[in-house]
């Protein structure tokens, strides 16, 4: 729960809007009562009926305009096991990481024009 809280902080303090949800399934009903949200931000191990992968599988499909980022301290992700345009985030990373890569897929949602 740490890990949660630190990320979340983090992000608000950066300027960014943050809901944190205890679950997959919760991640889901947020997503499809909130319009506007515009990254998800998932590890691979989440409690619920589907893990951090078929999260992001699930969003992606349903939500193709949500950037992806997918974490895990236990496994490495290759290209080919996560959506197409998600970024992987290895554990220990640190708060310049967490916002590097949140502000990086940010410009890719939002691109300047």
């Amino acid at each position: 729960m740490f890990i949660v809280l630190l990320i979340e902080e983090t992000l608000h303090d950066a300027g960014h809007k943050v809901t944190s949800v205890t679950s997959a399934d919760d991640a889901v009903r947020v997503l499809a009562s909130e319009p506007g949200v515009d990254l998800l931000f998932t590890d691979v191990d989440m409690p619920g009926s589907m893990d951090g992968l078929e999260l992001a599988a699930l969003v992606s499909g349903r939500w193709p305009e949500i950037a992806i980022v997918i974490a895990s301290g236990k496994r490495r992700l290759r290209p080919d096991e996560m959506p197409k345009g998600a970024l992987f985030l290895p554990k220990p990373y640190g708060t310049k990481d967490i916002i590097g890569v949140v502000e990086s897929m940010a410009s890719l949602v939002f691109p300047a024009i």
